[in-house]
């Protein structure tokens, strides 16, 4: 009840907070205004990305025969489940098809090592294969998921939170990034390798324990080249693949999605994906404007899809978003602190140690004049590298009834400037943290 009661007077001294700043609020309801007004008009001026009816209607009669198919064989799927794809299959692979399927699971699990490794990976692939637009989306998704990691190290959250809450939300984003990344990366490579001997090798993705719904998709991507049908795939895939496996799975349940904190978790700003993509002018002079969106609910697998879908929508579709946040991705080295977009809001390194009683640092979402910037240190000080658990075999497909609904379209999101956003979530947060520190002060009382 003690930690309920934190979080409720956090909120309730926010609202009094801006209750009591009409000049905050003021420019909190100007600057929502001028989003709102500038993506209309980024909107109005982009090339919104399609999903061509015709190339859907053929992926989706693949699936169907397909789905047709693997009724007809489900004994024997059940067996190769049982043994993994790679050993119950290894007869079929030529040697050097065996060699390919080794190194690419070696070179998937050397990158795997944590978030860095995974984000470079994911960027070094879309500059070699700029068709492939999943990967630059994973790469600016992947940044948020450091960024993230880092924040639960940095200046607030380990004062509103214990350190057993902090690892496993820690543990929880690290579980998804890292099975989203072995089951994709092994999937670009395969068609990196498929351009380097100019045939495709995608027969081999059930070796690489891959959803047979991406059997196909590949393969038309192989004659068509059609990148936003693949990507909208990818997405697809990848978030039916953690359903199971992190979202559903009963520790990360009791101990991090069913917890108030997790509850909280625009507060703790876990729901928010940023695409860091311009530089300010006036007031904010230098200062990174932030393309995004906010994930409402985590746990749904069908809101995960449609935000996947709209990022992409947003990153590839409006001109200066992607210019800008691919621009981002070339120049700036992901170290996981939010110091690498907002140099003028964080720094790496503590100019300061922590005293016990917080004091507040920013005003409007920006820093007071004259104090330290906010701490939000890089992952490598943050967190040790994890082991990666095997993941559950299975595969999520059962139907073309299950994907058809997410291949209808690719619309923009209404709103999708986040500067202002951002600044009030950095606001709320701070907030909270003063809030949690007035509760501990009475209680000592």
């Amino acid at each position: 009840m003690a930690k309920k009661s934190r979080y409720i007077h956090a909120i309730g001294h926010f609202i009094t907070h801006l209750a009591a700043l009409p000049g905050a609020a003021l420019s909190y309801a100007i600057g929502k205004w001028k989003s709102m007004h500038a993506a209309k008009e980024l909107i109005a001026e982009a090339q919104p990305l399609k999903l061509s009816p015709s190339a859907v209607a053929k992926l989706m009669d693949a699936c169907a025969r397909l789905e047709l198919s693997e009724a007809g064989s489900a004994d024997e799927e059940d067996a190769a489940d049982a043994a993994g794809p790679f050993d119950s299959l290894h007869g079929q692979w030529k040697a050097d098809e065996l060699m390919l399927i080794e190194r690419i699971r070696s070179e998937t699990a050397e990158l795997n090592r944590n978030n860095l490794t995974r984000t470079e990976a994911y960027r070094s692939m879309y500059f070699q294969m700029p068709e492939l637009h999943w990967a630059l989306l994973a790469h600016l998704v992947s940044r948020n998921g450091g960024w993230n990691m880092t924040d639960l190290q940095g200046e607030w959250l380990p004062r509103l939170l214990t350190s057993k809450q902090r690892q496993d939300i820690f543990l929880f984003l690290e579980r998804a990034n890292a099975l989203i990344f072995g089951d994709a990366y092994p999937q670009l490579l395969l068609y990196q390798w498929s351009i380097r001997e100019g045939r495709s090798l995608f027969h081999l993705l059930p070796a690489l324990g891959v959803s047979r719904f991406m059997l196909p998709v590949w393969k038309q991507f192989w004659r068509e080249r059609d990148s936003a049908l693949l990507s909208t795939a990818l997405i697809v895939n990848e978030q039916q693949y953690i359903q199971e496996r992190v979202v559903e799975d009963g520790y990360f349940q009791k101990h991090v999605l069913g917890t108030l904190f997790f509850g909280m978790q625009s507060l703790l700003q876990l729901n928010a994906v940023l695409f860091p993509y311009g530089s300010g002018k006036g007031e904010a002079e230098g200062e990174l404007e932030l393309a995004g969106l906010i994930l409402e609910r985590f746990g749904d697998p069908d809101e995960r899809i449609q935000f996947g879908k709209r990022l992409y929508a947003v990153l590839f579709g409006i001109a200066p978003v992607y210019e800008g946040a691919r621009s981002f991705a070339a120049a700036v080295k992901h170290t996981g602190s939010r110091a690498d977009y907002a140099p003028m809001l964080f720094a790496s390194v503590r100019k300061a140690p922590p005293g016990r009683y917080y004091k507040e640092k920013l005003i409007g979402g920006r820093l007071k004049p004259g104090v330290s910037p906010i701490y939000s240190p890089s992952l490598e000080s943050s967190w040790r590298d994890q082991s990666l658990k095997q993941p559950k075999r299975g595969d999520w497909f059962r139907s073309v009834e299950q994907v058809k609904p997410y291949f209808r379209d690719l619309p923009f999101p209404p709103q999708f400037q986040m500067t202002n956003e951002y600044r009030l979530m950095l606001n709320k947060l701070e907030l909270a943290v003063l809030a949690a520190h007035r509760e501990k002060s009475k209680g000592r009382r």
